[in-house]
């Protein structure tokens, strides 16, 4: 772990103002503070749509493990090839490169859920991204299709902060201070699980994604008189100070505490109560590393991702979605120097692809999203072997109850224009 710590400052040491080093391999877990190891790949728990049961994924086969990078390219694409208009494979902008290749669209969660709506004709969407991404796409998608995701241990950190029946003991405790009149509207991020996406559909409320937080919540505010924001704890503050509410506006809920660990007075006043939940990649982002950004590059244009703490987005120059980091780089003039704040794999490939420009990671270790790194070109050519012999491995279906009222809170989002 020091030689990879040691790898990486020196090739920032040796970067002139004028060149960045090339693409920089992504920092182990211990450097990277995470709770867990991507390279546990079996063990991990992850939630069912509609119960808090835990889904193991299966040990690969040998042969793929033992498999080479050109030999896995070579069968991924033989069994692209052989399943034809039958399969569509949708790739998430923080997928390693070996992946995105063979994704028919690359994207953010919801529009590649979206895109996989209007492939009426794939029988197969193989979702290379995280569970409640396969989740959400199985929801939007045709009763004939099969959402496949390739490794059942790519999770997600922050949907794991929010567990069902907390968020419904966070829900009877404010019904019961509030009273059964309380006006609270539940908004759940897209980053969420089936189950609290179908709880916002049944009380009301709706799912917002980074790009449409604000829009979401002015709609929610004209139906209630306070949010229930989760599971990340950043995007609801971040959108409440941009809508002009103050920090004294919000109330921070921490699970497993009486009133979630505010005082009466705290949530009496708050019109935002703000689940206590974060990303673990995005938590990486300090304001020194977009102080040392303008040390070393005065002309710098800083722009982050929304789930950054507040400190970090209030330095930036810009701040959105996934989308929004890439229209906004991608349209900026030949010889522009951008500090970005969010995962390195986009980042790299925004190095990659527009080489006229300056383009850097904030965070200097380079700390990728690691539950989306579990999905590697072995797990991929593993599920896609399975299809071509008609056997559907590591399916994603969602509880017909859940899905149901998840449809009815993505649809309210959906309706907002």
């Amino acid at each position: 772990m020091i030689a990879t710590l040691d790898r990486v400052a020196g090739r920032l040491a040796a970067a002139s103002p004028e060149k960045l080093p090339d693409t920089l391999v992504p920092a182990g877990d211990e450097v990277c503070n995470y709770e867990y190891s991507y390279e546990d790949l079996f063990s991990e728990r992850l939630r069912a749509a509609s119960q808090p049961v835990t889904h193991l994924q299966v040990p690969l086969p040998p042969e793929y493990v033992n498999m080479s990078p050109a030999a896995l390219d070579a069968r991924i694409a033989a069994a692209k090839a052989a399943l034809g208009t039958r399969l569509t494979i949708l790739g998430h902008h923080y997928q390693r490169d070996a992946i995105i290749k063979f994704a028919d669209a690359r994207g953010d969660s919801f529009k590649l859920s979206q895109f996989a709506a209007e492939r009426h004709e794939s029988e197969y969407i193989v979702f290379c991204g995280v569970h409640f991404m396969a989740e959400s796409a199985d929801i939007l998608s045709a009763p004939h299709q099969k959402v496949i995701l390739p490794n059942m241990a790519a999770g997600c950190s922050m949907a794991d902060m929010a567990p069902t029946d907390e968020v419904l003991d966070c829900w009877a405790q404010l019904a019961d201070f509030f009273g059964p009149d309380h006006g609270i509207v539940p908004v759940t991020y897209m980053n969420s699980g089936a189950a609290l996406k179908a709880f916002c559909g049944k009380n009301g409320g709706i799912v917002c994604t980074s790009s449409n937080a604000r829009a979401v919540i002015e709609w929610a505010l004209e139906r209630g008189k306070k949010i229930l924001f989760f599971p990340d704890q950043h995007l609801g503050r971040n959108t409440a100070l941009a809508m002009g509410f103050s920090l004294e506006d919000t109330a921070l809920w921490t699970p497993g505490k009486d009133l979630g660990g505010n005082a009466d007075d705290a949530l009496e006043r708050a019109t935002f109560i703000l689940w206590k939940g974060h990303c673990s990649v995005h938590g990486r982002f300090k304001p020194e590393q977009v102080h040392e950004a303008h040390r070393r590059y005065p002309n710098v244009k800083v722009v982050v991702h929304p789930e950054c703490v507040r400190e970090v987005v209030a330095l930036a120059d810009c701040n959105g979605s996934t989308e929004y980091i890439i229209k906004v780089v991608t349209e900026s003039p030949a010889g522009s120097v951008w500090a970005i704040g969010t995962e390195i794999n986009l980042v790299n490939r925004l190095q990659k692809e527009q080489p006229d420009k300056t383009i850097f990671c904030l965070d200097p270790v380079i700390c990728p999203c690691s539950t989306m790194y579990r999905i590697h070109p072995a797990y991929l050519a593993w599920a896609l072997d399975n299809l071509v012999e008609d056997r559907s491995v590591n399916q994603i279906k969602v509880d017909g109850e859940v899905a149901r009222w998840a449809l009815v809170a993505l649809e309210r989002m959906l309706a907002i224009k």
